[in-house]
């Protein structure tokens, strides 16, 4: 009993490094001249394909580091359980590595997507003089966006799954063909966890990309919306909170008398 114990801490204490790391990393990334490439303000001012690929690559490198930071800690009930699942295996490293890397895949392939999109929004603002003249809209409609979600049936579905991590494994693992399984065990996983989240993480594009301080609440908010008994009120009222800063963006840069 007392070996298992002993190795189920220090895998924790490993995750639990990597994670402190990761945040180290971002933070030092923030402070460097490559930090600005965070941001997607720095989209209008690229020009050329290869300058832009390179922009890409700077941004899926952070957004995959922000991952790590932030929702791989939601996600170490499971990864914890996976470990105990497989710790009888000889490989069970790998097979925890692999759980890991599809979970990782998922969520990097989601900041591609979401760069691209935002590229896309930045040139349509660009053709548009009246969005150009009310950018502030973007913002609000994004914050808004993630507010209602915040009362989707479909985030609820997701967020029970994320929340069940032993009926999730046993849905998913069969213990033959491990390596391809452990892999897509990750996918899946992280397919339900940004069914759960990726509203919460797109208002990272209306605060500022690479923000410490919204990565940190931002993180801590889907934490305990996955894995606290709170969590579901804490939705709730997260969903509430988004709307009347959505709203108040709205009535703020609203000039008076104008009809919305």
């Amino acid at each position: 009993m007392w070996p298992r114990v002993n190795d189920r801490r220090i895998f924790l204490g490993l995750l639990a490094a990597l994670v402190a790391l990761t945040w180290i990393a971002l933070w030092l990334w923030g402070q460097s001249p490559h930090g600005r490439f965070l941001s997607h303000e720095e989209i209008g001012h690229v020009h050329g394909s290869d300058s832009y690929v390179v922009l890409v690559a700077l941004f899926v490198a952070a957004w995959t580091l922000m991952t790590v930071a932030m929702m791989l800690p939601t996600s170490l009930p499971l990864v914890a359980l996976f470990h105990s699942f497989v710790r009888k295996r000889v490989d069970q490293g790998r097979l925890v590595a692999l759980l890991l890397a599809g979970y990782l895949t998922v969520w990097t392939l989601f900041g591609l997507f979401a760069h691209l999109a935002d590229r896309g929004i930045h040139e349509l603002v660009e053709r548009s003089g009246w969005l150009a003249g009310n950018e502030w809209l973007i913002g609000a409609a994004t914050i808004a966006v993630a507010g209602l979600y915040q009362f989707s049936s479909l985030k609820y579905r997701c967020l029970d799954k994320c929340r069940s991590p032993l009926s999730f494994i046993l849905e998913h693992w069969r213990g033959s063909n491990e390596k391809r399984q452990a892999f897509r065990l990750g996918v899946h996983h992280g397919i339900f966890c940004i069914g759960c989240c990726w509203s919460l993480m797109l208002v990272m594009f209306a605060v500022g990309v690479g923000n410490i301080g919204w990565m940190l609440a931002l993180g801590a908010v889907m934490a305990i919306e996955k894995n606290v008994p709170i969590g579901r009120r804490a939705s709730m009222a997260l969903g509430l909170l988004l709307l009347a800063w959505g709203l108040a963006v709205v009535l703020t840069a609203t000039p008076a008398g104008q009809v919305l």
